[in-house]
């Protein structure tokens, strides 16, 4: 009997079993939405303007290096651009520390933010750490 053949209590096999799929693009794309939603809650002005820019750009811009280091060519390239990942959340959290102080009305759903970040910073922390030392 394979491992598919399996059954559980209730007699379900292991392959009829929905999976589930822990999909980091998802989740980096999931989490610029969010900040772009968030941030279209700041109202503009001369010093929220150039927060507002900078947080999307870092927000967004993990995601994007996401997809990149997915699709690399190497393992050194990989390893680049989940740094930059990792670089860009927590660049993320320094421009919503910048907006509470901006903007204090938004502090708890900024924090969550920051908490999203700090998350995905410590993934990426652990995929670059376990990548070298596969490397060596």
């Amino acid at each position: 009997m394979t491992n598919d053949e399996l059954s559980n209590d209730e007699g379900i096999t292991k392959s009829q079993c929905p999976k589930k799929k822990y999909d980091l693009e998802e989740r980096t794309a999931l989490f610029g939405e969010q900040v772009v939603r968030f941030a279209r809650k700041i109202p503009e002005s001369s010093i929220t303007r150039s927060l507002i820019n900078q947080l999307i750009r870092a927000a967004t811009s993990v995601g994007a290096n996401y997809c990149e280091a997915d699709d690399a060519f190497s393992k050194k390239e990989f390893i680049y651009k989940i740094a930059t990942c990792r670089k860009e959340a927590k660049e993320t959290k320094h421009w919503l520390r910048m907006i509470i102080i901006a903007y204090p009305r938004l502090i708890d759903e900024a924090q969550q933010h920051k908490r999203e970040a700090q998350e995905l910073n410590l993934i990426f922390s652990s995929i670059v750490n376990k990548t070298r030392k596969g490397r060596k």
